[in-house]
């Protein structure tokens, strides 16, 4: 503990906030709410550490601020805002890559169909659902669709279709008078989606024994695994509940330095599914409370009651906010004994064998990325350890179609979504050396400019793509640009590292952890630019050809690549599909058509 912290720890109020720990750059490590500042905070410096996770956050903290409010309520709103907002990497924060589908029947219409949706939307139509992890929403329509002839069709069309023809449909396009005979069956639909799944299995058995007394064995077998199917998501939808209950079960789990809340839905008193979320937070209040209120803000609240595993200090100010965004009354308990116990207790086995697998996957993944990064750092006495990395690489043919790659690794980890091109601009002919000193020094000012983009990060280190000249003219960028970074260069053939002022390459062993990093990274750049060059040269090749057609210029090329994306499209287009494009005439249509059926 610095001395900035001792005196801000005398200061604190006794009063409800936020507060927000800082690391020595100034950036945001952690948020958290507390009902009285001054004991919670001073939990962190003053208690023993109760966890490698917290132990790691305390090591880190260099200063810390804090925000008074007028209620619990308030600083539960302003933590989890302060959260979306900054990111903190000590915090739980709930992606959106977890959407859930819904079976929906618009019962509106006049003949409904069975539909896949990812919101609840307010239009009157029936919805079920979320279907989670373990429950196959496509079997289980799949198995209605077996049954009950309802359209799959988006469109009503005017003439009789192949599911009429083979029993799968009533056939509304065709047959006027069953709009109650659809009713019905859509009814049974609601019905069975509703937990009564005796019809459904009786009628799958009848089929089948009939098929087979037919001796139509393949027909039987098919009815035969549409019933396995059926009974196995039954099975997977099994609970202890007798009762038709709707209930969002959540409950935490940690070891301490990796966490996970398992969430599951029970819906009718059928278990629909459920899944695993990791976070960084070890604290069990603070993750569930700020899970629940992200959670809710993403999904429909569809239950009538919330268990979790453990008291919640905020129980009445998360009921609260979650009242204010659904505008529903919900109770948020911990069973203590029965039914409600045992489906808790489902929930935490589910969690703890997830952070199992999460551990064992955890060791390894951990020492081939991080474990990696911090063992360059030693091997090439770097400052800090490199925790954004990028590489560039030069790829062309002949000096044509000149491009650069630019990968980003951090943590040890490719992020995809920052890796940037660029077409060089300034070099005449094959020179490789030109191109990488281009290169960088476009990437440095780009990064002075300070835009938001894939270029507003400083790297930790520079790698280059080459040996001895690609690292001179890189550093002669550096220089020019002004903005000095760590830098190497890595040559293929004996995976040679140069370092700058050192005109030895430094030979590591080939099967350190250091060595596999740096070589992952620059074959990254190495794909990542080839697959820029190709596109780019299959491009001008696909223009040049073009232009043979009489009459096609640049200017037209230009126009039908717009409108058509591919060679291929041209080529397949009729006579009205061109004439169609604004700037192509009749007889740059006729001359396509052509030139493609002289040259097929």
């Amino acid at each position: 503990m610095n001395e900035i912290i001792r005196a801000k720890l005398d200061t604190l109020p006794d009063k409800s906030g936020v507060y927000i720990m800082l690391d020595k750059h100034g950036s945001i490590l952690y948020v958290g709410k507390a009902k009285v500042l001054k004991n919670r905070v001073r939990q962190y410096f003053h208690n023993s550490v109760k966890n490698e996770k917290t132990y790691k956050l305390v090591e880190k903290i260099e200063d810390f601020r804090y925000i008074i409010t007028q209620s619990e309520y308030e600083a539960l709103l302003l933590e989890n805002n302060l959260i979306k907002d900054n990111n903190p990497p000590y915090n739980i924060l709930l992606k959106d890559d977890h959407t859930y589908p819904y079976i929906k029947i618009d019962v509106k219409k006049e003949y409904p169909r069975l539909e896949i949706a990812y919101k609840l939307k307010p239009d009157g139509a029936k919805y079920f659902g979320p279907y989670m992890l373990g429950i196959s929403i496509k079997e289980l329509i799949d198995i209605i669709q077996s049954i009950y002839p309802l359209r799959d069709c988006k469109n009503i069309p005017n003439k009789e279709c192949l599911n009429y023809h083979i029993g799968r449909c009533l056939g509304p396009c065709i047959n006027k008078d069953i709009k109650e005979e659809y009713s019905n069956t859509v009814n049974k639909v609601i019905s069975f989606l509703n937990g009564n799944e005796t019809e459904v299995k009786e009628i799958l058995t009848q089929k089948m024994m009939k098929f087979a007394e037919n001796e139509e064995y393949e027909t039987a077998k098919i009815y035969r695994d549409i019933l396995y199917k059926l009974d196995n998501i039954l099975r997977k939808q099994s609970t202890p509940f007798k009762q038709k209950i709707d209930i969002d079960v959540f409950t935490f789990v940690t070891n301490g330095v990796n966490s996970v809340i398992n969430c599951f839905v029970v819906r009718g008193g059928k278990y629909l599914g459920g899944t695993n979320y990791k976070c960084m937070e070890t604290n069990a209040q603070d993750a569930l409370s700020t899970f629940l209120m992200q959670y809710y803000q993403k999904n429909p609240l569809l239950a009538s009651e919330i268990l979790v595993n453990i008291d919640l200090s905020f129980n009445k100010e998360l009921k609260q906010y979650i009242k204010s965004i659904q505008n529903k009354d919900i109770d948020i308990l911990v069973p203590i004994t029965g039914m409600r116990k045992e489906i808790v207790s489902l929930g935490v086995q589910n969690g703890e064998e997830f952070l199992k697998n999460i551990v064992e996957k955890q060791e390894n993944f951990e020492e081939l990325t991080l474990g990696a990064v911090y063992q360059l750092q030693e091997l090439l006495k770097l400052e800090k350890p490199p925790l954004r990395m990028e590489c560039y690489d030069i790829s062309h043919i002949s000096g044509t179609n000149k491009v650069a790659s630019m990968v980003v690794f951090k943590n040890g980890q490719k992020q995809g979504n920052q890796y940037r091109h660029f077409k060089i601009k300034l070099v005449e002919g094959n020179n490789d050396f030109a191109s990488i000193y281009e290169t960088i020094y476009r990437r440095l000012e780009e990064y002075k400019k300070g835009k938001e983009n894939s270029f507003k990060e400083k790297p930790d280190l520079i790698i280059v793509d080459g040996g001895k000249g690609q690292l001179k003219y890189a550093l002669k960028a550096m220089d020019d640009s002004g903005v000095h970074i760590d830098i190497c260069s890595l040559a293929k053939r004996e995976e040679e590292i140069f370092i700058p002022n050192k005109d030895e390459s430094v030979l590591l062993p080939r099967t350190s952890l250091a060595v596999k990093l740096l070589m992952r990274i620059r074959d990254e750049s190495h794909r990542f630019a080839i697959t820029f060059h190709r596109n780019l040269r299959n491009k001008k090749m696909t223009e040049s050809k073009l232009q043979e057609i009489p009459g096609i210029g640049k200017q037209k090329v230009k126009i039908l690549m717009s409108h058509f994306k591919n060679i291929q499209n041209i080529k397949n287009a009729t006579l009205d599909n061109l004439i169609s494009v604004n700037g192509i005439s009749n007889k740059d249509a006729d001359n396509i058509i052509k030139y493609f059926k002289d040259n097929s």
